[in-house]
């Protein structure tokens, strides 16, 4: 028994994980590729029973995986975003609560034959639209502007208010009869808002206190973090079902917010835990499907879906957005993004099985709730990048560099990338760099990059690569540090540090707190500013099966140092002393040249 559990517990997690690298690999979503793996290994293959393997912890260890993930996605909500997309913000969340539960209910009465009670439980649990689906979607499509955090919003706060809306509904019906169901669902709001907002306001304060006055060590702020998490989540649960959905949410928003102390750690490890939560959490409930259900393919519910989401969303849209500045791009896109996920399938499996003695009709909410789950994800994860592509929301691939440091090789490296049709953004707290960049014509920030406002300021859109090139190596090493998260680690690059470049017996900075060492151990931004001041110029070749890469070296010679390779299709190749590209004829080589050779 125990080996079986030990077997199972790794298949899920080695499945989940398989899954992300696969969606990652295919550029699909990683949700998607997670509920076929779940289905297959579940229902299908037979190989893994959740039920089996879990018994009665499966829905406690999903309610705290949830909790988790939504405190993770409170923390990278911030308020001041809210300045500008505030109001569309709370119409978009009542409408999409109001609405969809109102013509979800209708629907599943007239196309589903549901009784009105569990039709309107039913339209309960669909108005959630989480972050478990939305901020990985984001994360693959990476729109630009305002319309990400928007949607962003959205989702997270959607997920504790339909799940408390559908915990409400729940009692209700236990409650039986209307005006016994109206004094449940009134005193459970007032429980669930009042005890889940003192609580998660109160958590975040005691995180704050602790970090501000040193009290916990840095080893411990994780792990304190996480325990608190739970401890928040479990007290406002045992007073107000779901209730602690919404605590821990606006913990993460208060932690978010404030400005006292650092949460970088608190947020790293959040990011990678999410990750694996969301993996085994999709694996355990795709598992738990049954393998075959009239629900999957009747044509009522097939209509039912395609009701949700070519008229439910975008009606809730339209209401939202009226009278607003967005434009009707943006507009489009939000229609497009209303995917169900974790919250949405937890919740139907905990109703059905507590309904199941009493309403014997309630087993159906698990296929259905699955099946618009699977739609859902399909239809807007295969929709919403290509939409945001076609609606020019969203850069695919993004080539773009931001350049962090502006000496004057940087300068000119910058415009022969921008001559070849390549965004570039310059960061520098040298005034005079930053006046003689813009003189150039090149678009620059005065400013620390290491501060977060400098990050929040900055339009980023299109850009997809760091370049640390900085004449300090410890602020190379912190911008690199600096930008975790936002682009990928092989997508983060510094110059060599002094030290290393001159033969230093040790590394004067560890490698997993450093980007990509640029262009070569040996070329530091002493060197190369020493060869641009005596007249070596930043030079752009096109390559050809006549002037190949080894024509260009027998033409300018060893010491040439190329930069960067620019392939027909604009793809950015940068140089680097681990793997450097080997350029091909066709490509744009941008290379730092004696014009003496």
């Amino acid at each position: 028994m125990a080996k079986d559990l030990l077997l199972g517990l790794t298949g899920i997690i080695v499945l989940g994980i398989g899954a992300q690298w696969v969606s990652w690999r295919l550029r699909l979503p990683a949700i998607l590729a997670l509920l076929v793996a779940g289905f297959l290994a579940g229902p299908v293959a037979g190989v893994i029973d959740p039920d089996a393997l879990m018994g009665e912890v499966l829905f406690p260890f999903v309610s705290l995986a949830v909790a988790i993930i939504l405190f993770e996605g409170g923390l990278s909500l911030n308020t001041a975003e809210l300045r500008e997309i505030g109001r569309v913000v709370r119409n978009l969340i009542v409408w999409q609560v109001a609405l969809t539960w109102v013509a979800a209910t209708a629907l599943a009465v007239m196309l589903l034959d549901l009784s009105f009670a569990l039709a309107s439980l039913f339209g309960a649990i669909l108005t959630v639209t989480g972050p478990t689906v939305i901020v990985p979607l984001l994360r693959h499509i990476r729109p630009e502007g305002r319309i990400g955090s928007l949607v962003k919003w959205e989702g997270i706060v959607n997920d504790p208010i339909g799940a408390i809306l559908a915990v409400l509904v729940f009692e209700a019906i236990r409650a039986g009869g209307f005006q016994e169901g109206i004094a449940v669902t009134a005193l459970g709001v007032l429980k669930a808002g009042l005890l889940g907002g003192a609580m998660g306001l109160a958590g975040a304060g005691f995180i704050v206190i602790v970090l501000k006055r040193h009290w916990i060590p840095d080893y411990l702020q994780n792990p304190m973090a996480l325990a608190l998490v739970l401890a928040v989540f479990s007290a406002s649960n045992l007073v107000q079902a779901e209730s602690g959905l919404l605590a821990v949410t606006l913990m993460g928003v208060a932690l978010a917010s404030q400005r006292v102390v650092t949460l970088r750690h608190i947020v790293e490890f959040k990011e990678n835990l999410r990750v694996l939560l969301i993996s085994v959490l999709f694996i355990v409930l795709a598992a738990r499907l049954p393998l075959t259900d009239a629900d999957y393919t009747s044509t009522g519910s097939l209509l039912f879906l395609a009701a949700l989401i070519l008229f439910v969303r975008p009606a809730v849209v339209a209401l939202a957005t009226l009278r607003s500045s967005f434009t009707w791009r943006e507009r489009a896109f939000l229609a497009v993004m209303a995917p169900r996920g974790i919250v949405a399938a937890s919740v139907a499996s905990l109703f059905a099985l507590q309904l199941e003695d009493g309403l014997p009709e309630a087993t159906r909410l698990i296929p259905l709730t699955f099946l618009v789950i699977g739609g859902t994800v399909t239809v807007y994860g295969l929709s919403a990048p290509w939409v945001a592509r076609w609606l020019r929301l969203a850069t695919p691939n993004p080539q773009g560099i931001v350049m962090v440091g502006v000496a004057s090789w940087a300068r000119a490296a910058a415009k022969a990338l921008i001559g070849q049709g390549v965004k570039v953004v310059l960061v520098d707290s040298n005034w005079g760099n930053v006046t003689a960049a813009r003189n150039a014509g090149l678009k620059t920030y005065y400013a620390n990059f290491l501060t977060e406002r400098t990050m929040d300021e900055m339009e980023l859109a299109g850009i997809g690569r760091l370049l640390a090139v900085t004449p300090n190596d410890e602020v190379n090493t912190l911008a690199a540090l600096h930008v975790g998260g936002l682009f990928p680690r092989s997508h983060v690059y510094q110059l060599a540090p002094e030290g290393e470049a001159r033969g230093g017996r040790h590394r004067t900075i560890p490698p997993h707190l450093s980007g990509r060492i640029l262009f070569g151990k040996e070329v530091t931004h002493a060197l190369l500013t020493e060869r641009h001041r005596t007249g070596w110029v930043i030079k752009t070749d096109r390559l050809t099966n006549e002037f190949d890469f080894s024509a260009f070296r027998s033409r300018y010679g060893e010491t040439a140092i190329p930069l960067f390779a620019i392939r027909e299709s604009g793809e950015v190749l940068v140089f680097t002393a681990d793997t450097p590209p080997t350029p091909k004829p066709g490509h744009v080589l941008v290379s730092l040249v004696d014009p003496k050779a």
